[in-house]
This record gives C-alpha cells, structure tokens and sequence, in this order.
C-alpha cells in the first residue's frame, strides 16, 4: 500500500481496522478485511500520507495509526539487531 511495490505475502505486514484503530496482524488471524505494508517505516509513512489504510479498510473516517508504528519500529528495530 505505502510504496505499491509486489512482494511475497509473507514479506508484507497485514493491517487490520479495529475500533477505529490500525492493528498489526502479525499470525493473520484476526477478523475482518485487511491490508499489506511492508514492515517498512518509509512505507509506513506513505500509506498514512495518502490516507490509504481508511480506503483500503474501508473505513468510514481516519485511523489511528500510532500502535501500528510503534509495532512497524519494533520490527525495523529487531532486524537491525544481529
């Protein structure tokens, strides 16, 4: 979504809107329609600048997106660990 770039699903984070929020999906369990980024800051981040999660979610209004980046910094934060 954030840099529209194809990747293997298993590359990509599923986001999923609950309770006006966006919520990570790491197992690919938890209900509803969901959407892929990669678990990228810089995709993060052009997604949330071209309002693409309430589209791609369908969501009525905006969405929260700040457990979503703390979890996307994590990720980012554990890969760079050796």
């Amino acid at each position: 979504m954030g840099c529209r770039e194809r990747a293997a699903k298993d590359d990509l984070l599923r986001i999923v809107a609950i309770e006006g929020a966006c919520v990570p999906d790491h197992r690919g369990t938890l209900p509803g329609r969901g959407a892929y980024v990669h678990p990228a800051l810089v995709c993060l981040d052009l997604a949330v600048r071209r309002r693409a999660f309430p589209r791609a979610l369908r969501a009525p209004g905006p969405l929260d997106t700040k457990a979503l980046r703390l979890a996307v910094e994590k990720t980012v934060a554990e890969k760079a660990t050796p």
